[in-house]
Order: C-alpha cells, then sequence, then structure tokens
C-alpha cells in the first residue's frame, strides 16, 4: 500500500489546481476522480475568467477584487485557452441608470489592478456593434473580460500535476476514507473492472464540488448537516446571432443578467439561469422555463427574436455554492470556503465549498496554506507566474504561434490551426509531428492519440466535449465511427478507461 502526503477527491478545476500547487511544491499526490476530469460543475460554466460585474451590488468586493487579478495571472501562464473578450453593456431604460453602471464599471477597472487590458468606454450602437440590436439600444459601455476553455483548464491543470509526479485516477470512485492515527485509510474501486486499492495519505482534499457533502456523508462516515446549496445553471447555444467579435451582457428586469457569447462553430453562447436545485447533480437537465426564460432575455434586446428552433445544444450545470442562507440563489456568494477537520495528532481532512473557475488558482494556495500548517510547509507559492502546459508563449505570441504551426503542417485548415492553437498552444507543434488520417473536421489520429495518452480521454464523449467543442460539429455517424478509434486506442492504454457517460446535450 502506498502512502501519499496528500490525496484529493474530485477531478474538476479546484481539485486539479491543488494537486498541481502540491504536487510543485514536493508533495506526493494522489487524485481521484469518479468520471472524467472536469466532467461536473468546471465544464458547464459560461467559459469566462471574470471579475464578476454584478458582484459589486452584493459588496463582494474582496472576491471581486482577487478575481480581477487573477483574469491577467490565469492569461499569462495560459495564453492559449485563455483570451481577453471585450462586453458590450447596453443601456436600458427604466432598468439601473448610466451613473450607476459608469460608477460600477470604474470600480470594475481599477479594483484589481489591471494592467494589460484596456479599460471601460463608452460606445455608440447606432453602429455595427449595435446592428443586431433593437434600435432602442443606442448607448452602452464597453469592457474587459475574458474567455476561458473550462475543461482544458483542468485538464492542463491535472496533466503538470502529473508531470511534477501526481498520480491521477479517472474513473475511479473513494468508497470509504477513515483515520487511523495520523493517517487516512482510503479505499478507492476502478468502475470498469470492479477492482478496489487502498491507499494511506497523511492528509486528505474532498474537492468533490456538487458531491462534496456525500463525501462527508458517504466515505468520511460523518452524519453532518449539508453545506452546500446547489444552484443549477443552464444555457443554450443558438445559431450565430452577430457578425462582430465582442460578448454582450444584458440587464434583466429581475435585476440578473444574462451573456451572449461568440462560441464555436459559428454560434453564440446564451446564458446563464440561477435556480436550487435538489436530486443528483449528474442529472441535471435544462428546463423548459429556464428556456423560455433565456431566449425571451435574449429577445429583449436582439432586433430578431431568438425562437426554440434556434438552438442547437443546451447544457446545465450544478454550482456547489457555499450555503450562507441568502434568500435566493442569485444572491448566494460566489466566494469559496475552506473548512479543515481534524484534532491535534489525527490525519486532517480539508473541506472545499463553493468557489469559481476564475479563483481556482488562489483557492488552491490557500488549501496549501492548510496543508503545510498541518503535515508541514514545502515550497511557496509558484503556480501564479509558471506556464500551463502548452501556455510558454507570450499573451500577444498566439498570431506567430499560429503561423508557425501553418508552416510545420501545410495541409491543415486554418480553422484547424487556429483550434489546435487555442487547445494546446506550443504542443500543438508537438502534435503536428505525426498527424495521421483526418478523423472528421479537423480531427486528426495525432490529436486523439494526445488526447489519449497525455490527456485522459477514454470515450468519445470526452473527446468531443470536454476535451474540444467539436461535439457541435460531428454528426451521429461521424461520432460513432470516432467511437471505433477511441476504443481501438483506449485498448492499447495502461490506464483504466472510465465507465461511458451521457451528456447532457441536444441537437437539434
Amino acid at each position: 500500500m502506498r502512502t501519499f502526503d496528500v490525496a484529493v477527491i474530485g477531478g474538476g478545476i479546484n481539485g486539479c489546481g491543488i494537486a498541481r500547487d502540491a504536487a510543485g511544491r514536493g508533495y506526493s499526490v494522489s487524485l481521484t476522480e469518479q468520471n472524467d476530469l472536469g466532467s461536473g460543475t468546471s465544464s458547464w460554466s459560461t467559459k469566462l475568467i471574470h471579475g464578476g460585474l454584478r458582484y459589486l451590488e452584493h459588496y463582494e468586493f474582496r472576491l471581486v477584487r482577487e478575481a480581477l487579478a487573477e483574469r491577467e495571472v490565469l492569461w499569462g501562464i495560459a495564453p492559449h485557452i485563455v483570451r481577453p473578450l471585450r462586453f458590450v453593456l447596453p443601456l436600458h431604460k427604466g432598468l439601473r441608470p448610466a451613473w450607476l453602471l459608469r460608477l460600477g464599471l470604474f470600480l470594475y477597472d481599477h479594483l484589481g489592478g489591471r494592467k494589460r487590458l484596456p479599460g471601460t468606454r463608452s460606445v455608440d450602437l447606432t453602429g455595427p456593434l449595435g446592428a443586431s440590436l433593437k434600435p432602442d439600444f443606442r448607448r452602452g459601455f464597453e469592457y474587459s473580460d475574458a474567455r476561458v476553455d473550462d475543461t482544458r483548464l483542468v485538464v492542463l491543470n491535472a496533466r503538470d500535476a502529473q508531470l511534477r509526479g501526481a498520480k491521477i485516477a479517472v474513473g475511479t470512485r473513494v468508497v470509504s476514507a477513515r483515520r487511523e492515527g495520523d493517517l487516512w485509510r482510503i479505499v478507492r474501486r476502478d468502475l470498469r473492472s470492479g477492482r478496489e486499492e487502498e491507499i494511506a495519505a497523511r492528509f486528505l482534499v474532498n474537492a468533490a464540488g456538487p458531491w462534496v457533502d456525500r463525501v462527508i456523508q458517504g466515505p468520511l462516515g460523518r452524519r453532518e448537516d449539508r453545506h452546500v446549496r446547489l444552484v443549477q445553471g443552464s444555457h443554450i447555444v443558438v445559431r450565430r446571432l452577430y457578425d462582430h467579435d465582442r460578448a454582450y451582457i444584458f440587464q434583466n428586469a429581475d435585476g440578473r443578467i444574462i451573456f451572449a457569447i461568440p462560441y464555436a462553430n459559428d454560434t453564440t453562447l446564451v446564458g446563464t439561469t440561477d435556480r436550487d436545485f435538489s436530486g443528483d447533480p449528474a442529472e441535471v437537465a435544462i428546463t423548459e422555463e429556464e428556456t423560455a426564460y433565456l431566449l425571451d432575455a435574449a429577445s429583449e434586446y436582439f432586433a430578431e427574436p431568438l425562437r426554440r428552433e434556434d438552438i442547437v445544444w443546451t447544457f446545465s450545470g450544478v454550482r456547489p455554492l457555499f450555503d450562507d442562507h441568502a434568500s435566493a440563489a442569485q444572491e448566494a456568494t460566489r466566494d469559496y470556503v475552506l473548512k479543515p477537520d481534524g484534532a491535534a495528532g489525527e490525519a486532517a481532512v480539508l473541506n472545499i465549498f463553493g468557489g469559481k473557475i476564475t479563483t481556482y488558482r488562489k483557492l488552491a494556495e490557500d488549501a496549501l496554506e492548510e496543508i503545510g500548517r498541518r503535515i508541514g510547509a514545502r515550497g511557496r507559492p509558484w503556480t501564479g507566474n509558471t506556464a500551463l502546459p502548452g501556455g510558454d508563449f507570450a499573451v500577444d505570441g498566439v498570431a506567430a504561434l499560429e503561423a508557425r504551426l501553418a508552416r510545420a503542417a501545410p495541409h491543415l485548415a486554418a480553422s484547424t490551426v487556429e483550434r489546435m492553437v487555442a487547445a494546446y498552444g506550443t504542443d500543438a507543434l508537438r502534435i503536428a509531428e505525426h498527424l495521421g488520417a483526418d478523423l472528421g473536421h479537423g480531427l486528426h489520429e495525432g490529436e486523439l492519440r494526445w488526447m489519449v495518452e497525455h490527456e485522459w480521454a477514454r470515450t468519445v464523449e470526452d473527446v468531443l466535449w470536454r476535451r474540444s467543442k467539436l461535439g457541435l460539429a460531428f454528426t451521429a455517424d461521424e461520432a460513432r465511427a470516432l467511437g471505433t478509434a477511441v476504443a481501438a486506442m483506449t485498448s492499447n492504454s495502461d490506464v483504466a478507461i472510465p465507465a461511458g457517460r451521457t451528456e447532457r446535450r441536444e441537437r437539434a
């Protein structure tokens, strides 16, 4: 039985971020994920790295400041998957007045020490930026945030953790964890083979996201009240609604906001909703009420109303927010709470509640402080100035890297070059050395092999909906053919294949 310094339960962004930080400081680390990396909350976000403009109304200034500072940090360490994005906020008569929005945007520009991103400006919406909007919207503001490929951020953190010595087990569930003095005895089960193994750890991190309370009450055997408030957020992906490269942020009469963001395969992402959720987080799906809400909210602004037949895909996720007993789901804090448990001299556990993808790296640093207090500190914070895999190039170097890839693989379509750089950064050059046959829509054998051998992809869903967003392009027949190729590659892998999951998606 192997003993680790740190055992992490949960392969979402928080778990993988903690594993990376801990491994880089010299701790021995094991991470266990019952499904695929990033297959829970982390893959169903609005795909943004942002401060949270609306959180200012709830006076969460520390959270906004930390998130704003992290925008440029994450852009710096992952310029391939994190890209600046300008947001247009139209003025809506009868809602928040211009002076209030201007004040909020002034704070937004200055709270986080913005250095490279451009600041806020007033915009005239009678020109190209407002061409798709109703003529009532004539003025607005434009400000900076960033977009991210959320699941790739998870995978890259896991990959870097592994490169630094961490052991990553996917498709594996922790079935019990019991204290024996200053060690945890952890039994986990491979969900494909049913085989169980036991490991030991000096410190346990429960980063199971929506399942964090279930881990406390199940494998940990503690009968405690719930700590998380499960909040469902749903999105629709529709045909492309406009031609420019900005995103929109729309105010709604209920006080909420929604985004309309340029997305993959010439589509627009519209979301999100906020509603309390009960039940199994793995079974969450968009409701008719949420669909109608998003269509109506977007149609309030766009000149051409959105219809159900415009929807090409929908997805939903459950956010595990810390239960601060807010009256409405939209008012619940997005801040994270870390709760250690364990008396002096006995093995400790750190339960992770809440958080947002933008602040995962700071959450990991805070977790490492607690780990250091309990089992001895090692190293210093380091993740803020060390590139994630493939991110070892300048933030303004995307075009140059695309040009290098195009020269290295001149037969690739420009869209495939852009997609590969956005997914792999400098690693795209390594993948291009052995591309092989095109399996459809620019996905080549060499890239698929990379996903299997370096990124834990084991099913066609892993490939099309998490390692890439090519699920929007592949037909059902093409996906089945790709599944045959995935099965052939994974049968020769020495890493366990996780049980496949039915993705929450709808195709028009």
